[in-house]
This record gives structure tokens, sequence and C-alpha cells, in this order.
């Protein structure tokens, strides 16, 4: 199944060609109107040099007058094996058709309602027949039996035709042109975002992504780079402003010959607070009660942290390297 984008917006369409395997553009004056452009004819040329196919519209009164619009536009220095012209199916249209394919043109009857006018369609040779998914809808129409019958009647009858579904509103219509079997989908960008989008694929790479960080990744390379100390004659209020100043949720307590005594964290004051009120704030750390500082060392795994953080129900661990507090270490850290 072809797929096009369905855009007159140059952002978008860049965006969309990035990806390296949409097989063309579908554009419309009405969709050039809202973009603001002017210049229709430079448009034209401009997106030509853009995408592989550019299909187009090409409107007149008569089939005489369409086919003179097509070549007014070829002139413009289009290629006829990559321009495909739109034609809004009517008795002149389908005409049009004919007159266009006779010349070798390609052709996309479009504005498709009924099998009736996409059988005339296909008989004049369109190389497109386009029916209107979602605006079929939006009158209460069946526009899915529509589609499969175009199909259906391509296969049959052996028309050398590709049915084109259109007017695609959201994802589902993308699954109903694949099990309709269509040989061709125009989207617009916001819906083709999506087709590759799932809560259960995110959760997935998500995991595999951190599985691969923790057996890859050092601590030390995991760390802010913050390392906020205290000595333990340091008072609550100060260490309070030093974890403010480093925007971190702990500080780590040393004793006066610079080893580890403990960590304070954000945790411990509330709780501190709950159990002493609010005297606690004039108090040095010195004063406080610490259980034995967890740590562990800059040059290992973060595998090994994962464990520990696990083993210990800590929220942030010490690094050290040579025995010398460096940075902390938590949770978040472990996600990157």
């Amino acid at each position: 199944m072809e797929l096009y984008l369905d855009s007159a917006n140059l952002k978008e369409i860049e965006e969309g060609f990035k990806l390296g395997f949409l097989n063309g553009l579908t554009t419309t004056p009405t969709f050039m109107q809202k973009e603001g452009i002017t210049d229709i004819d430079g448009t034209i040329v401009k997106l030509s040099k853009m995408v592989p196919v550019l299909q187009i519209e090409a409107l007149g009164n008569s089939a005489e007058e369409v086919l003179a619009e097509a070549e007014r536009q070829l002139a413009l220095g289009l290629d006829p094996k990559k321009t495909v012209f739109k034609i809004p199916v009517s008795l002149e249209g389908v005409r049009a058709c004919k007159l266009l394919r006779d010349k070798g043109y390609l052709v996309n009857v479009h504005l498709v309602y009924t099998l009736q006018q996409a059988y005339m369609a296909m008989h004049a040779g369109a190389t497109y027949v386009c029916p209107l998914v979602g605006r079929l809808q939006d009158q209460g129409h069946d526009a899915l039996a529509l589609v499969e019958q175009c199909v259906n009647a391509v296969d049959l009858y052996d028309y050398d035709t590709k049915i084109m579904f259109s007017s695609v509103r959201h994802a589902e219509h993308v699954r109903n042109a694949i099990n309709v079997g269509v040989h061709t989908i125009t989207v617009p960008l916001k819906v083709m975002k999506q087709l590759t989008e799932n809560n259960f694929t995110t959760l997935g790479t998500d995991q595999f992504i951190m599985d691969t960080r923790l057996m890859m990744v050092k601590v030390k390379e995991a760390i802010k780079g913050i390392n906020p100390l205290v000595t333990e004659n340091t008072s609550v209020t100060d260490a309070i402003i030093k974890m403010t100043e480093f925007g971190y949720g702990a500080v780590t307590v040393t004793k006066a010959d610079g080893s580890i005594k403990g960590v304070f964290t954000d945790g411990s004051l509330r709780k501190l607070i709950g159990e002493k009120g609010r005297d606690i704030l004039s108090k040095n750390l010195s004063d406080l009660e610490y259980r034995e500082p967890i740590t562990i060392d800059a040059n290992v795994l973060l595998n090994d942290a994962s464990v520990m953080f696990k083993k210990t129900n800590v929220d942030t661990i010490v690094v050290t390297d040579g025995g010398k507090p460096v940075g902390m270490l938590d949770i978040q850290d472990m996600k990157g």
C-alpha cells in the first residue's frame, strides 16, 4: 500500500519526507489557501522538487480546459512521470481523465462518493480513484463499504487503477485501509505520527534503555557532579540552606577527620519536626543520631547500585572514591 502525505504546510512536508519512505504528496487548493499561499505555481514547483510524486489539482469547466491546465502546469517544469493531476469526478471530469491518460499523463479522479462515480473513473483509465472516507462518515454513510466495493471492482474487472483512501481523520482509518486492501492511502502528518505509538511499546522501550544503562554506566557517570557536604557542627538550618543551594534533597554529613558520619535528608527533617517540633531547627547536626551511612564506590556499575537500593530501601546513597565522598546517587539518577 502506497503511503502519501496529505498537506500543504512546508514545515510538515519537510518533516514528513525526512522519513525517507513516503511515496508522494497530495495537496489541494483549500490546503494552500489555509496556509496563506498566494503563489500557487511557485509553490507547486517548489513541492515538486521536495517529493517523489506530487498530486495537484487540474481544474476546468470542460475536459479541454482541464487538459490545457494540466499542460500549463507541466510547462512550469514539472516531470509528467512524477506528477498526478487530480480531477473532481463529473462527466466532463472523466472525459478529461481519458484525454490526459491518452497523452500518458497520470490522473487521480477524486471527490468520489459512490461506486458508480468510481466505476466511471476506472473505466476512463484513472490512475487513482479517491473516495473521501472521513467526509462520507460525517454524513452518516458506510464509507468503508464503498472503499471495499471499489477495491473489489478493480480486482473483478482487472482495471489498472489504484484505490486511494483519503480524508483520513485518525489512526483507526489507516487500520481500516489496510484491512480493506486499498492500494494507496494519503494521511495528514498528525495522524502519521500516531501510527508507531503504543503505550506498551513505550514502556518496553523504556525498560530496555534502563536495563542497558544499568549494565553499561558506572555510578560516577550517573551522579550530577553535585556533592553537598556539611560538617557535623553545621546547624540544621544551615544544612537546609545547603540543600536549597544545591537543589538537592540531602547533604552528606562528615566528621572532623573527613569520614562520613551520615546523610541528612529533607525526609529526616520532616520526621524530626514531627517528633520534636520547631526547636530542632536550632540544633546542630552533631546533636542528631544517624544510622550507618550507605555508600557505594564510584567505579561500580549502576546495576550494583540498583541491587543496593532494593536491599536497603533508601532513596539516596553516598558515592565514594578512595573512601572520600564525591557525590550522592538517588533513584532518579538511575533513570538518567
